[in-house]
């Protein structure tokens, strides 16, 4: 029995085949569990005369991993040839790539830039680290006053003026430190703010903020800037109305609202039947603000104004829950290809 072991070794060392059917039945041959030579031999095993079951132990066990490798091997060429021989369908249609589209808030900020742009603002950039002066001392935020509780704000551990920027009106401080008048520009960016997440609110979210200093600057030129930019983005039929409102570094302040496009005005769940939905604040830029940064205010006077973009997106396309916006889900950002 240990020479008839040593026989199927070299048998099996021998055998070649190149067909996928041969290859099956010599795996029958030897693997198969009712009447498989490996099979037989197992149950022999017991019949072996004592002085000679180590050695055929031995043999029994290199056989079946040799089977077994001689499969694997034979099985895995046989196949590659196969497909290497095929030859591809011509005629068959190409393969469909799925397109892609920027994020909503993308869509949303770049529109509202190249609005601005027609109107002559450039674009600003600024650190998101920032340090306590450019976002709040150089915009009339005093130490211990009370307007500093309006934005809850991310400082960094043991740096006590060094904080994740609540606006990007810090970067308006950076231009009128760097620029003389007359300045126009926005300044579109991330903000952080200790905030829950909610539907309606994100401690991550996006801003657009304007400036305006140039001599004679006055609210009648904001009011028809925001008039024009409401109409630009929502529509000919938009229209605008500005309420008393307080910001620190703006005197007089003003809240934006937009007629809703929804209900036509006319009042639904949208706008709590009012007609009308706020968008943005803005104001004359305080005197304070332009001294501290180097701007004579007896001659020059400015506006500024700020929008979350999050929020006009939702009102442009109907979404109702702000996390959405920064989920990632598939399904919802299919929407805007």
């Amino acid at each position: 029995m240990l020479n008839r072991a040593k026989e199927l070794l070299k048998e099996v060392e021998t055998f070649k085949t190149d067909k996928l059917e041969e290859l099956e039945l010599f795996r029958i041959k030897y693997l198969s569990k009712k009447g498989g030579i490996l099979t037989d031999l197992f149950s022999d095993f017991k019949n072996v005369a004592s002085e000679e079951k180590k050695e055929f132990g031995q043999v029994l066990n290199s056989l079946k991993d040799l089977v077994q490798n001689k499969i694997d091997t034979l099985k895995s060429s046989l196949e590659i040839d196969k497909s290497h021989g095929e030859k591809p369908d011509l005629s068959l249609p190409g393969e469909v790539f799925a397109h892609g589209s920027r994020h909503p808030i993308s869509l949303v900020r770049n529109e509202i830039v190249e609005i601005f742009s027609r109107l002559g603002f450039t674009i600003s950039e600024g650190p998101e680290i920032e340090d306590d002066y450019h976002v709040f001392s150089a915009l009339n935020f005093p130490e211990e006053h009370p307007a500093r509780d309006m934005q809850d704000t991310f400082f960094i551990e043991k740096h006590p003026d060094i904080l994740l920027r609540t606006h990007t009106s810090s970067v308006q401080v950076r231009v009128m430190d760097n620029q003389k008048p007359p300045i126009r520009t926005i300044s579109p960016g991330r903000v952080f703010r200790n905030e829950a997440i909610s539907a309606r609110a994100h401690c991550i979210f996006h801003q657009i903020e304007g400036l305006y200093i140039d001599k004679n600057v006055s609210f009648v030129d904001l009011k028809q800037t925001l008039l024009y930019f409401a109409q630009e983005l929502f529509g000919k039929e938009t229209k605008i109305r500005l309420r008393p409102s307080y910001f620190p570094f703006t005197e007089p302040s003003a809240e934006m609202d937009i007629s809703c496009s929804l209900c036509g005005g006319k009042g639904c769940n949208v706008c709590k039947h009012t007609g009308w939905l706020e968008i943005l604040g803005c104001g004359m830029v305080h005197p304070s603000v332009l001294e501290t940064n180097g701007i004579d205010s007896k001659i020059y006077t400015g506006f500024a104004f700020g929008m979350g973009i999050e929020r006009i997106a939702m009102l442009k396309f109907g979404v109702k829950d702000l996390r959405l916006f920064f989920e990632n889900e598939l399904r919802f950002l299919k929407q805007f290809v």
